[in-house]
């Protein structure tokens, strides 16, 4: 049965979502719906507003309102540890992990070559080099997932790294091979973050 356009179209769109096939899409289409007019016009205010409030920190990759972030502004924050992560919701995950107090840096990347990804980009590099002018690093924590992508990001980051004069970690792999930091629960991020190795060069 053909179903309306702009129901189809919604449909359409929500399957693009991770995760989500053509039964879930359906089934969210028709919940936004039956919830009536009001609720599908907060839903597509709060999208718009997503999209024109919020931009990147440009210190440290963040999502944020304000320059810099709330995290890179916080004075309380122990300047003396930076952690690199390939996603914003990789930084977030171990955020809301409470464990971790320091800095960070979003690569909004991780190489791929099946992607044509294989080299970080030069302002990438510029940008996360300066954090080391800007502040009293002393160890910068590695924080890529445990697959493929994640350790070619890890070893090229190393390659850049490598005249910096600082500690040189990564999580330990109290992560699943092949998952993201993500979806890993607290005890897991925990383990991971509290026996981290030094990288020996």
């Amino acid at each position: 049965m053909a179903l309306p356009e702009p129901i189809e179209h919604l449909i359409s769109l929500l399957k693009r979502f991770p995760g989500v096939g053509e039964k879930s899409a359906r089934r969210m289409a028709f919940y936004v719906l039956q919830q009536g007019a009001g609720y599908g016009e907060e839903l597509a205010q709060a999208v718009l507003s997503m999209n024109s409030r919020l931009t990147t920190c440009e210190k440290c990759g963040n999502l944020t309102e304000l320059q810099p972030c709330p995290i890179c502004s916080d004075p309380l924050r122990d300047r003396s540890l930076l952690c690199v992560t390939e996603t914003i919701e990789d930084l977030v995950s171990i955020e809301h992990s409470g464990l971790y107090n320091g800095l960070y840096f979003v690569l909004g990347m991780s190489l791929s070559p099946l992607e044509d990804r294989e080299s970080l980009p030069e302002n990438v590099l510029h940008r996360l080099l300066r954090r080391f002018e800007e502040y009293p690093i002393r160890e910068v924590i590695i924080a890529t997932n445990p697959k493929i992508e994640g350790d070619m990001t890890f070893y090229a980051l190393l390659e850049a790294l490598r005249d910096v004069p600082v500690k040189k970690s990564r999580l330990a792999y109290g992560l699943p091979v092949g998952g993201s930091i993500e979806f890993a629960d607290r005890v897991t991020l925990h383990a991971a973050l509290e026996s981290r190795q030094e990288v020996r060069e």
